[in-house]
């Protein structure tokens, strides 16, 4: 068993997150996407991958979170969806700016503090001090709870 983690990294606002490797099934540059009536307020719609339908998800509004200022003309074309598989279900998140893949020690994993960026502690699995702050590690499976995540399934239903 490998004490390292492989984390795709982007950003979001002003902060670098991490996600779990495994957990992300792909990136892809933003596409236009279809709003849904009635979707919760962080759900900014669906877009069609392939024929496949994936609800996108802002984690911006999510977490009342400021978009990153964009300076170069280039990074729009870094920007775009990381498409995640939570037990089977896949969804979009928005990112600013696509960063990485890091491997990381385990035990540069430290505890998060209580809030960190507007994110609650709940959602954050660890995070890891770097030259510039933090690599913040969020716990995908965290983000949305079981209803939340059903929520978003029905959504997918009525359009589908």
């Amino acid at each position: 068993m490998s004490n390292q983690d492989q984390l795709v990294t982007f950003q979001l606002g002003e902060e670098l997150y991490g996600i779990n490797i495994m957990d992300v099934k792909e990136i892809v540059r933003v596409q236009p996407i279809r709003a849904i009536p009635n979707a919760p307020m962080y759900v900014e719609g669906i877009f069609n991958l392939r024929s496949e339908i994936i609800p996108i998800i802002n984690l911006h509004k999510r977490f009342h979170l400021k978009k990153a200022v964009s300076t170069e003309e280039d990074d729009e074309l870094l920007s775009g969806f990381v498409i995640l598989d939570i037990d089977g279900m896949k969804l979009g998140i928005i990112i600013d700016r696509v960063s990485r893949v890091l491997t990381i020690e385990r035990e540069q994993i430290q505890p998060p503090p209580q809030m960190v960026a507007g994110i609650g502690a709940e959602y954050i699995q660890g995070v890891v001090r770097q030259e510039k702050g933090y690599l913040i590690i969020l716990d995908i499976r965290d983000l949305f709870n079981p209803k939340e995540l059903q929520k978003i399934a029905n959504l997918n239903k009525k359009i589908a």
